[in-house]
Parts: C-alpha cells; sequence; structure tokens
C-alpha cells in the first residue's frame, strides 16, 4: 500500500509517518519501480502500537525502546514493565501536580465574590503577592 492509504488506516498523517521513518520508530520502507514507498501489515500494526504507546504518555524514546524489546521473542518482560511502571510515576506525579493546582483554583474561585471593583479581586491580589 501507498503511504496516503497508510495513514487512512491508521489515522496517522503522512508527514508524522515520514518523521516516524526519519527517526527510525518505523523502518523505511522498501520503494517500488515507480518509487512510491510499498507498506504492509507489519508498518499497520506498528503505527498502531505506536498511536497506542503514544496515548499511554510514552515517549517517542520510549517507545523505540518498546518497539526494540517487543522484536527480541525469548527475553525476559522485566524491561517492558520498568519502562510502564516509569510511565506510570510520571503520570502519578502529574496528577498529583494537577490536583494541586485544581485546589489552588478552588480556594482562589471561592474567595472571590464574582462583582465589585476590580482593585479588590481577591484573585489578582493572590497572583500579585510576592512570594514569600
Amino acid at each position: 500500500m501507498q503511504i496516503g492509504q497508510l495513514a487512512r488506516r491508521t489515522h496517522v498523517p503522512i508527514d508524522t509517518i515520514r518523521y516516524y521513518e526519519s527517526h527510525g520508530i518505523l523502518p523505511v520502507p522498501i520503494r517500488r519501480d515507480s518509487g512510491y514507498r510499498s507498506y504492509d501489515d507489519a508498518d499497520v500494526a506498528r503505527l498502531h502500537f505506536v498511536r497506542r504507546a503514544k496515548a499511554l504518555g510514552f515517549t517517542l524514546r520510549e517507545i523505540s525502546e518498546l518497539l526494540q524489546l517487543s522484536g527480541r521473542s525469548g527475553e525476559d518482560m522485566a524491561a517492558v514493565r520498568a519502562s510502564a511502571a516509569a510511565r506510570l510515576v510520571d503520570v502519578e506525579r502529574k496528577l498529583d501536580e494537577l490536583a494541586r493546582i485544581r485546589d489552588g483554583l478552588r480556594q482562589l474561585v471561592a474567595a472571590c465574590p464574582g462583582q465589585g471593583g476590580i482593585q479588590d479581586c481577591p484573585i489578582l491580589g493572590a497572583l500579585s503577592k510576592e512570594d514569600a
């Protein structure tokens, strides 16, 4: 199949497919005599893998490592688990940070009456305070 067909089947833009090729995420395809790139079902499966891994927050470097590990049949899965566990720690850290932001915004919104002079706005006042 040609690159446009691959893009439609995987919902990955053509430019992204070319980017993945240039960074080794997707192997450089065989070229037909016409010069067109030729892709197969293995490329479709690889792009689906990449999309799912990205949706879970893996970086392209980590996805590349996972793809390398997935090609080593007979190896132990400890490295894959370690990579997923590291991603989980990062996600939990981000969630904690977002919870702190949410709590701070809740306090600011609760403190603001929503009417009156802007000079008395507790939200702007809190944002304008110098750090202690």
